[in-house]
């Protein structure tokens, strides 16, 4: 299969993120009646939390089960919710990509937050405030 644009795969995705992120945003203005992802944003937060949740457990299962396949098309669909939520509070992708620019340069590519500064972050978040419930719509 030859892949959708010519240039290295890796701005080939960050170009398909940033048309999603446009088409995301341009819904906002459309009928939910119409339009699954006009609905999906009229629906509010905690349903675009509980749908990002969802598919990150879906793919996570695929995984395991080891459905190449399935992990794909459950990626897809991870990255769609993932793209709605951004959009909901005003993160573009290019604000993603700054942070993982801004981490590469601090602790190389593959590395994440060292464990103390994400266990801080973790307690700010207070626990009772997230409740996301994992159900077949």
């Amino acid at each position: 299969m030859k892949p959708s644009c010519d240039r290295p795969t890796l701005v080939c995705m960050s170009d398909s993120i940033l048309r999603l992120h446009a088409a995301v945003l341009t819904a906002r203005s459309r009928d939910p009646a119409f339009s699954r992802t006009a609905k999906l944003l009229s629906e509010g937060m905690p349903k675009m939390a509980k749908k990002l949740a969802e598919e990150a457990v879906e793919l996570g299962l695929e995984a395991v089960q080891g459905d190449r396949q399935r992990a794909i098309l459950e990626s897809a669909d991870l990255i769609y919710n993932l793209v709605v939520l951004w959009s909901e509070i005003g993160i573009a992708p290019d604000d993603v990509w700054r942070e993982i620019d801004r981490r590469e340069q601090l602790y190389g590519i593959a590395e994440k937050l060292p464990k103390s500064r994400a266990a801080d972050r973790a307690r700010r978040i207070r626990p009772e405030a997230i409740v996301v419930a994992v159900t077949e719509d």
